[in-house]
């Protein structure tokens, strides 16, 4: 026997060779079987784990998707708006606005052209085209996404500042108008 104490025991008489193995046994199991729970609870471990990285991911994905459907429903407002709302593009006169980097040209009648000047008016681009809306339409567009807006100029009061304009009195001769 490995086991001092045991060796005593049994010396003594206290405990008999069936009773030494039956312990040895059990200690044996014992350690056997914890030698198996902790390969479980590793396993049960690595499982809780990929659970919660599976379902990090699945959020992920949810918020992902979520945003996409924002996106398309603001893209889907955006378009009502300008459809409803869109003037004929129709015209002689050439009116000349930066898109970008390129200069590019819409032919509108003289009114349209001093309503887009004067910021009533203001140019947006869907689908590759250019419309003509109304002002306020296209700040309820730039509230949602200013990306389709490509002309607005601010709109001129005639009011209040020709009250405080100190050269409101003088006219301009016709010569130095453009």
């Amino acid at each position: 026997m490995s086991n001092p104490l045991q060796e005593q025991l049994r010396k003594a008489g206290l405990v008999n060779d069936k009773q030494l193995k039956k312990a040895q046994k059990d200690q044996r199991k014992e350690r056997h079987r914890a030698t198996e729970n902790k390969g479980a609870d590793t396993e049960k471990a690595r499982i809780q784990q990929a659970q919660a990285e599976k379902a990090a991911r699945d959020r992920e994905l949810n918020l992902q998707k979520k945003e996409a459907d924002e996106r398309k429903a603001l893209a889907a407002q955006i378009r009502q708006l300008i459809e409803a709302n869109r003037q004929a593009v129709e015209g002689e006169a050439a009116f000349n606005f930066a898109d970008g980097g390129t200069v590019k040209r819409l032919y509108v009648t003289e009114a349209l052209r001093k309503r887009i000047a004067a910021g009533q008016m203001a140019i947006v681009k869907l689908d590759g085209k250019y419309e003509l809306v109304p002002a306020e339409v296209a700040e309820r567009i730039a509230a949602r996404d200013d990306s389709y807006i490509v002309l607005k100029n601010e709109s001129q009061r005639t009011g209040e500042e020709n009250q405080d304009d100190p050269y409101a009195a003088y006219q301009v001769p016709d010569d130095l108008m453009w």
